[in-house]
């Protein structure tokens, strides 16, 4: 509790937007409770959010939405550099947050809120490089140019592993390019929100600005339900599975709107013959167990050649019995615990499954038997075909399987209906370049010598097939929040029709 005190966090009501004080005090739409995953123990409850909250925060987000796109971008990206240092701040308290709350280790948590204060000083230099094209008319005295302007409400649905970076690669950014943003954090992961909002409650008042980012908390499936159903929200942004998804993109599409999709993954990594493996043992192990393999570019596949195979596996092994799990705040720990029972329940599911299909268990595969959501790292030796392999199971299960050629590797690792993140690992460049080339992967994502997890914000995060096709953060992503418009002038004496038309009275 001392933790959260240092947060200024208290009961929070949910609906909140922005200013000094709560202004909602619904209590009537039932409460949920956030728990500690390294103990099972409730850590707080929150009040959700009502029919009447939703209405005043798209009211209040809309109305402040009119005000918010005249301001100069620029400036705009002053009020989020603000954020930032504000973060910068906070950094070992969000941290510390995001590790108790959620079960990843403290340098995870840390690592996160360093995200979000990267992503500040990216939209910061966004800001003034939200470009446009001049393009040459076929018209004397004409000029054509595209201009990108603002949506208006977006609407942010994040996911419980990333409990404030994924928010900010979307709001930052949407936020710079002038739209207001309307988040739902998950519910197993409450309190992180309200921190973050509580920060820039704070930066946004002392611009005298409200309702630019806007929080609303509940556990009932019927508010997202109501986010993609409403008009007033022309992109939804969503970060979880992909059946929820689906579903998502299908009622959006119905009215015509926009979605920023980031869904599940199933991602591998390549070693091939020529592969140094003194340098690849730390980036497999932390893509299979970081955040206790509940990353969506969690490495959950690793694709041995057969000349290295017994070699690799006696070296995983090895180290995996080097893996200290426990309280994720003690930074001895390298393994934190899973989110939830039902989370160790898929676990368990999946461990089955893999016995059932004639997989051997080469470490671990047991629950850890101490309160709070701990299982063991485990390694499997498998086949790629299993069902079982082909499917997402967010926990610390590594599959390993042995090739004999690349062609055969990559096309194993192609053999998946998720499409995010892929690495080979490799000293031979025409390896490497195959791999990234149109015959290789076919990932968002693809890594030559450096594992599958932790990508860097000014790349374009996300992926392709049932991973949603949806980019975040880096690159030109920025344009997901913004429409195009294209412009032509004349500036002449006499009308020109174009494709050599003419048309007289």
């Amino acid at each position: 509790m001392e933790l959260l005190k240092s947060l200024h966090l208290q009961k929070h009501s949910s609906g909140a937007s922005t200013g000094p004080h709560w202004w909602s005090h619904t209590k009537n739409a039932g409460e949920l409770i956030s728990y500690n995953p390294t103990t099972g123990e409730p850590i707080a409850s929150i009040y959700c959010i009502s029919d009447h909250d939703y209405e005043h925060v798209m009211k209040e987000a809309t109305q402040a939405f009119l005000s918010w796109r005249e301001l100069p971008a620029p400036k705009r990206g002053e009020i989020i550099r603000a954020i930032g240092d504000e973060l910068r701040k906070y950094k070992d308290f969000l941290g510390s947050l995001v590790s108790f709350e959620m079960g990843k280790s403290k340098q995870e948590g840390d690592g996160e809120v360093q995200e979000m204060i990267d992503m500040a000083d990216f939209s910061v230099g966004q800001s003034r490089m939200l470009y446009g094209k001049t393009m040459h008319s076929e018209r004397p005295t004409h000029r054509m140019y595209e201009q990108w302007h603002p949506l208006g409400v977006v609407s942010v649905i994040t996911a419980f592993n990333f409990p404030v970076a994924v928010w900010a690669w979307n709001a930052f950014i949407a936020a710079v390019c002038g739209n207001t943003v309307v988040w739902k954090p998950s519910p197993k992961t409450a309190l992180c929100a309200i921190a973050v909002q509580q920060i820039c409650n704070r930066v946004l008042d002392s611009f005298g600005y409200r309702g630019i980012f806007s929080l609303i908390i509940s556990d009932k499936n019927e508010l997202v339900e109501k986010i993609a159903n409403d008009k007033r929200i022309p992109l939804v942004s969503f970060t979880g599975s992909s059946a929820v998804g689906r579903n998502i993109n299908t009622t959006v599409a119905k009215r015509l709107g926009k979605t920023l999709l980031e869904l599940s993954g199933n991602n591998a990594i390549i070693v091939d013959e020529h592969a140094d493996l003194s340098t690849l043992l730390a980036p497999i192990i932390f893509g299979a167990i970081g955040t206790a393999g509940q990353r969506c570019t969690t490495t959950r596949r690793l694709f041995i050649h057969e000349s290295i195979y017994e070699k690799l596996i006696k070296a995983l092994v090895k180290a995996y019995r080097k893996i200290t799990v426990g309280d994720p705040l003690d930074q001895k720990n390298l393994m934190g615990p899973l989110i939830d029972e039902h989370a160790v329940e898929q676990f368990q599911h999946a461990i089955a499954a893999i016995k059932k299909q004639g997989g051997q268990i080469l470490f671990g595969g047991n629950v850890i038997k101490r309160p709070g959501y701990f299982v063991e790292p485990t390694i499997v030796e498998a086949k790629n075909e299993w069902d079982i392999v082909q499917q997402e199971t967010f926990a610390p299960i590594l599959y390993v399987i042995k090739f004999k050629s690349l062609d055969e590797a990559i096309a194993m690792q192609n053999h998946s209906h998720f499409g995010l993140s892929s690495a080979i690992f490799t000293n031979n460049l025409k390896h490497a370049e195959t791999f990234l080339s149109v015959r290789g992967s076919d990932c968002g994502i693809a890594n030559v010598n450096i594992g599958t997890s932790g990508a860097e914000i000014g790349g374009a995060f996300g992926g392709e097939k049932d991973t949603g096709g949806g980019r975040e953060a880096g690159s030109d992503a920025w344009k997901a929040y913004m429409r195009r418009q294209t412009n032509t002038i004349n500036w002449g004496d006499s009308l020109t029709l174009a494709q050599g038309i003419h048309f007289e009275l």
